[in-house]
C-alpha cells in the first residue's frame, strides 16, 4: 500500500499528535493500517527525548513534555514544520542508518528550493547551514517500525531556543530560512510531503 499523506492547516497539539501516531504505530505493526506521513505545526512546545539532561534547561519554568523519541531537548513552534512519519521498514531495508540518510536528504532537497546549502554533520544528526543547525531529526524503531520525525526551521521564533541548550549543543546556533533567506516560504507543504515520500519510497 502506499504511504498516506497528511497535511494539517490548524496547529495540532503535541499530545494529540502523539495519540493519533501511536495508534497510526500499532495498526501499522497489526498490518491494519497504511504508512503515514503527517506534516504539521505545534504550539509552542519543549520536548525532551529520552537522552534529554536537565541540565539543559535554562529556563526552568518551562513546561516540558517528555517524548520516548530519540534525543535530547527540543523546540516546536509556530513557523516550524514538523514532517511526522510511521513508515515500515519490515517491507523495506531494515537499516535505520538508510532511514536517518534519507530524511537528511529530503530536508536538503527542500531547503535547496530556496537556494540554501544544507550539509550533514557526521558528529551531530540534523541539517546544518553554515554551522547553524536549521532541521532537528528524532526517531523511534518498535518491530522494525520506524515512527516520529524532524522539524524544520521555516519563519519561527529563534529566541524561544534561549529557553533551553537545544539537542545538547550549546555550543551551535539556531537558523530558519527566514533567517537564512528573508524569504517566509507559503504553500509549500504538499512539495515538502512528495519529496519525503518519494525518497522513502526507494529505501
Amino acid at each position: 500500500m502506499s504511504i498516506e499523506i497528511k497535511i494539517s492547516k490548524k496547529r495540532i497539539s503535541y499530545e494529540t499528535a502523539m495519540v493519533y501516531l501511536n495508534k497510526r504505530v500499532q495498526e501499522v505493526k497489526n498490518a491494519k493500517n497504511r504508512e503515514l506521513l503527517w506534516v504539521l505545526e505545534h504550539p509552542t512546545t519543549y520536548t525532551a527525548g529520552v537522552s534529554f539532561n536537565k541540565k539543559e534547561i535554562i529556563d526552568k519554568k518551562i513546561k516540558l513534555i517528555k517524548s520516548n523519541r530519540g534525543g535530547k531537548i527540543t523546540l516546536h513552534n509556530p513557523g516550524q514544520k514538523i514532517v511526522y512519519f510511521v513508515i515500515d521498514l519490515n517491507k523495506k531495508k531494515k537499516d535505520i542508518k538508510k532511514l536517518i540518510n534519507v530524511l537528511e536528504k529530503s530536508v536538503i532537497q527542500f531547503l535547496k528550493i530556496y537556494d540554501i546549502r544544507a550539509l550533514t554533520d557526521k558528529k551531530n544528526i540534523g541539517i546544518w547551514v553554515n554551522d547553524k543547525k536549521i532541521s532537528a531529526i528524532g526517531i523511534r524503531v518498535s518491530r522494525w517500525v520506524a515512527y516520529h520525525g524532524c522539524s524544520i526551521n521555516i519563519s519561527n521564533n529563534l529566541n524561544q531556543y534561549l529557553k533551553i541548550i537545544p539537542c545538547g549543543l550549546n555550543n551551535k546556533k539556531i537558523t530558519s530560512i527566514f533567517k537564512e533567506t528573508g524569504v517566509k516560504p507559503k504553500n509549500f507543504e504538499k512539495k515538502l510531503a512528495e519529496i519525503f515520500v518519494k525518497n522513502i519510497n526507494n529505501i
